[in-house]
């Protein structure tokens, strides 16, 4: 991580003291003073500020509900911040993996380990993400059939070249379907549904790899360790 946010995890100073103590000449990284506050560290590095070596707070690793009317934004916006809803120290070093459009409900994974969160929505490592999809428009029996291999080999969104990677479709009704993809592309499941004819009417995300959703609507809970371990190990 970054010097400045490591000196930020391992003390109590703001982001604004630690820039201070950095370019101070106060810090040194394996014994050689450091001034930019963008030096990328590690764990392995022995880090010092005035000559006492520092260890960083343990990361955090959480799971949310998200209910309809909240932003996935560290700040308020049009729309208050589903952080509103974290009664816990130091939310500000936070951050959201995967965000959802405001009025989609569902799996939200929360931390602040940036290698962590990097990992789960590298496109390479095709982490799949499951929505439940409530439909406009009923589908008819060949509706089905065409979607299901449709969404399989691929779809062309609007404005974009590149096929959609194979996703999977599962239908439950004529207006409720499960869809499974392993990207996170910009309104992807909106714009997925309208590309072959139809609106999506709601939108919730029941599952992110081997992670469900299993707390109440606006409930949170710190994520058990191998289910943190379940997404550093998935390839």
């Amino acid at each position: 991580m970054r010097l400045d946010k490591y000196i930020c995890k391992s003390t109590q100073l703001s982001k604004a003291e630690a820039v201070c103590s950095i370019q101070a000449g106060r810090v040194s990284v394996n014994a050689t003073v450091a001034i930019d506050v963008a030096l990328q560290v590690h764990e392995n590095n022995t880090i010092e500020l005035d000559g006492v070596q520092l260890k960083p707070r343990a990361f955090r690793y959480l799971l949310m509900h998200k209910p309809a009317g909240l932003v996935c934004s560290n700040v308020d916006e049009a729309y208050p911040s589903l952080f509103n809803l974290l009664d816990i120290e130091r939310v500000s070093e936070l951050h959201i993996v995967g965000r959802l459009d405001v009025d989609t409900t569902g799996l939200v994974l929360i931390t602040d380990d940036g290698r962590w969160s990097f990992h789960i929505t590298q496109p390479a490592n095709a982490c799949p993400k499951v929505y439940r999809v409530g439909l406009a428009r009923a589908l008819s029996a060949r509706d089905i059939d065409e979607l299901v291999v449709q969404f399989k080999q691929g779809i062309r969104l609007q404005g974009e070249q590149r096929l959609t990677l194979p996703a999977t479709l599962e239908v439950i009704s004529s207006k409720d379907v499960r869809l499974t993809i392993t990207e996170g592309r910009f309104h992807q499941v909106k714009r997925m549904f309208a590309a072959v004819g139809n609106r999506v009417a709601s939108l919730h995300r029941e599952q992110i790899g081997d992670v469900l959703v299993d707390v109440d609507e606006g409930q949170w809970r710190y994520l058990h360790d191998t289910e943190v371990q379940s997404f550093s190990l998935a390839q």
